[in-house]
């Protein structure tokens, strides 16, 4: 019902002209019907102690185990907490944006994703294959039985410190020593970054002054704590002219409002870009090109999989949040689309993106292992007009801050 009601509306706005303010209630009633909340009420407080420790922290190339590489090398401003590239470059990287794919740094296959609102009350999922994850009430991440907090934000932060080639360089040492899929290797690693941070007097002080103990009773949750407040002050959501819309402090265009009806009806986006940070938390397949090698090696990525290692979640990753989104690409788990149309088109015509006369026996058997993966119960939208695809990416651009 809800859906031929969208559909009606959608036919009505564009062959009569209704009342502005008809459309307007209902654009806001879908968002709020899709969960969606303002800014101020998903943010949280943070400790500006810590957030300013966590600043340092997140900019300091000593937290990488060859000393060269930091949080701030592949999460820019300039990109609004991206990259600006396809696939992440890591340890032994240099530049910024594409320059830094002219460095000898280290392939990290897949997309960087940005930190907009990932401290937030409600975010509960982390990465593009959920490998941290808030289920009911328990954090569920590589550490097994053993996570260093209940809070899965500060679990998330401890790992791409231990992740080879995107913090720890991929050299004789740490193949001989460290690369053993154990956790105890992530806390050997943990271990020598703590150190690092106690040497630096101001920085040891400071961490000891902010949660009011001892030197030598700092750990490497410590450290990500702090990062985790300065997330919390640095990347909160901001106002947009969609919050400001749905609080009634400004209008929409009619094109955005055209866009936004589309969003939440025949383009079927709130299907599972929903919530207070467009994204259902939930892991779906979309047919859109491999960039790059992908985490299997020969331009195979099993998202989800590998993970959880169930058959199910072959191919699977979470739905990325939608803020800021015109601003973030390239998109997808690998970043193979540097548009945003390409990206919308690609959730219902797939196959417009694929020159198959170009594709190896490989690749195309890959692309049919994703196809059959696809849910019988994930929805597949409509095409779109130029109209209504134009209208859309103007909604989006609502998002951005």
């Amino acid at each position: 019902m809800k859906l031929f009601i969208s559909f009606f509306l959608f036919s009505i706005f564009l062959t009569y002209p209704v009342h502005a303010n008809f459309l307007d209630m209902f654009l806001k009633e879908a968002a709020i019907k899709n969960g969606y909340k303002i800014p101020k009420e998903v943010n949280s407080k943070f400790d500006e102690g810590k957030a300013t420790i966590g600043k340092k922290l997140f900019e300091s190339s000593k937290l990488s185990l060859n000393g060269d590489t930091s949080c701030s090398s592949c999460h820019l401003d300039k990109f609004s907490s991206s990259d600006g590239i396809p696939n992440a470059i890591g340890v032994g990287g240099e530049g910024e944006g594409f320059h830094r794919l002219d460095s000898e740094g280290a392939l990290v296959p897949r997309n960087t994703l940005p930190l907009w609102g990932r401290a937030s009350k409600d975010f509960s999922t982390f990465f593009w294959d959920g490998k941290v994850e808030l289920k009911n009430s328990k954090v569920i991440s590589q550490f097994g039985e053993n996570a260093p907090s209940s809070d899965p934000l500060t679990v998330a932060i401890h790992l791409p410190f231990v992740e080879i080639r995107e913090m720890v360089v991929d050299d004789t040492f740490v193949n001989e020593n460290l690369k053993t899929e154990t956790v105890n290797s992530a806390l050997s690693i943990q271990d020598i970054l703590l150190q690092r941070a106690k040497v630096d007097l101001d920085l040891a002080n400071s961490l000891s002054d902010a949660f009011s103990i001892p030197e030598d009773e700092l750990e490497f949750v410590h450290l990500a704590i702090s990062i985790k407040h300065f997330f919390a002050k640095k990347f909160a959501l901001k106002d947009t002219r969609f919050s400001k819309f749905i609080s009634g402090e400004s209008q929409l265009t009619d094109e955005e409002i055209l866009g936004g009806i589309t969003f939440y009806g025949k383009g079927m986006c709130s299907a599972c870009h929903s919530g207070p940070h467009f994204t259902d938390f939930k892991f779906h397949t979309i047919a859109l090109p491999q960039a790059g090698p992908g985490k299997n090696g020969f331009g195979s990525d099993y998202g989800r999989f590998n993970f959880t290692l169930n058959y199910k979640d072959l191919n699977k990753f979470r739905t990325p949040p939608l803020h800021n989104v015109v601003k973030t690409g390239p998109y997808g788990h690998s970043g193979s689309l540097y548009e945003l149309t390409d990206t919308i088109i690609g959730h219902y015509d797939p196959f417009s993106l694929y020159r198959f006369d170009k594709m190896t026996d490989i690749e195309r058997r890959e692309l049919y292992q994703r196809l059959v993966s696809i849910s019988d119960s994930q929805p597949v939208p409509s095409n779109l007009t130029e109209e209504e695809l134009n209208g859309l990416i103007s909604f989006l651009d609502t998002l951005s801050f």
